[in-house]
């Protein structure tokens, strides 16, 4: 048996471009159809705004492509998978292949390393032209299409905690050490006991904290109201706990949703989903690499055996349960119920495991 992973440079080449060029081809397809589709329902909207013409549809187009790119590409991976290994099967390369000594392993080979730069290439096209994409057409369609607004940074109702205590602003404008504060109100804690609720009509930065004023305390035990003036609260509270009112995952690169995750942590706000949707932001490219595992069942068998077509509806229903396993696991974690780590990364790991099963004991 040959014990080199490549044992020829000139089938690895020859297979990683019949992998590449009809995953290509299959995402092409898919993406054409999605947007046209997308487009009959969304242009009618698009068009109703006045002044909206040909140009806001192309926008649209540009917007919405990128997003429809980085849906189809795992699915179209596992296509251009089964496509690729049927096409050999059918010629009796795989049988020759096997025959000059190469394990299932070895056949697979070039496949996973043009995997894994797809998967490269997902995960950096997400995080830089999908996320944008993702935060731009998400602003624009809350306006119905219309004029995008300049976003000043204005948040309201939000809320910080500082130790014990917890902090309520009915709005905040700016940013920085320049933000300023509208209807604040502070309700101290001691022990998780409420103690006093302060409230005051505005607030500014000052140092470390926050002047409020003109203020008054209310004291819950004696039930007495007490003037206090101008006062500093929210020592070592910084701005922008204020001003994460929201944080949209698909719409913030990995580094910005991390630094997101980590201020929102800061600020007592709870950020489990949103660790889930950052680990799935390296896990979920990864699913190119996973593919021809899942869909090398259609690779084997004689093809004249009659069972060609079953052994690709396998390797497709294999795929298929990776995705919907992967869906129910971040829907889990969003709900709490998984741990973040565990529902970015089980359906992966899960999988991984049972396509090498299914690998070795059919081939292997």
């Amino acid at each position: 048996m040959t014990m080199g992973f490549f044992p020829s440079r000139t089938v690895a080449i020859y297979m990683g471009r019949l992998f590449l060029t009809r995953t290509l081809g299959i995402m092409a397809g898919l993406v054409l159809v999605l947007l046209t589709l997308n487009l009959l329902s969304e242009s009618g909207k698009i068009l109703a705004q006045a002044g909206n013409g040909d140009a806001e549809v192309w926008r649209y187009i540009s917007l919405r492509g990128p997003q429809l790119i980085a849906f189809a590409l795992p699915y179209s991976t596992l296509l251009g998978t089964i496509l690729t290994l049927i096409t050999m099967n059918q010629n009796s390369e795989i049988v020759a292949l096997k025959a000059s000594g190469l394990s299932a392993h070895q056949l697979l080979a070039p496949l996973f390393v043009v995997g894994f730069a797809m998967a490269i290439f997902s995960f950096s096209f997400n995080d830089r032209i999908v996320t944008r994409a993702n935060a731009t057409l998400s602003a624009w369609q809350n306006v119905d299409y219309g004029p995008l607004p300049v976003d000043r940074g204005d948040r309201s109702n939000v809320w910080v905690r500082d130790g014990d205590d917890l902090i309520e602003v009915d709005q905040i404008r700016g940013r920085g050490d320049n933000a300023t504060l509208t209807g604040v109100t502070l309700y101290d804690r001691t022990g998780g006991n409420m103690v006093g609720i302060v409230r005051a009509p505005q607030g500014r930065r000052q140092g470390d904290g926050w002047l409020i004023g003109p203020a008054t305390r209310f004291d819950v035990a004696k039930g007495t109201l007490t003037k206090l003036g101008a006062t500093v609260i929210g020592h070592g509270v910084r701005p922008d706990q204020f001003t994460l009112a929201s944080v949209d995952a698909d719409g913030l690169s990995f580094g910005a949703l991390r630094n997101a995750i980590s201020d929102l942590s800061g600020a007592g706000r709870p950020t489990k989903s949103l660790e889930g949707a950052l680990w799935h932001k390296l896990s979920g490219p990864l699913s190119s690499v996973l593919m021809p595992l899942l869909g090398a069942i259609a690779a084997f068998g004689t093809a004249r055996s009659g069972k060609l077509f079953v052994r690709a509806v396998i390797g497709m229903m294999l795929g298929f349960a990776y995705f919907v396993a992967d869906n129910f696991a971040l829907a889990m974690g969003t709900l709490g119920a998984y741990p973040p780590f565990l529902a970015a990364w089980a359906p992966f790991l899960l999988f991984l495991m049972i396509g090498e099963v299914v690998l070795i004991r059919s081939e292997e």
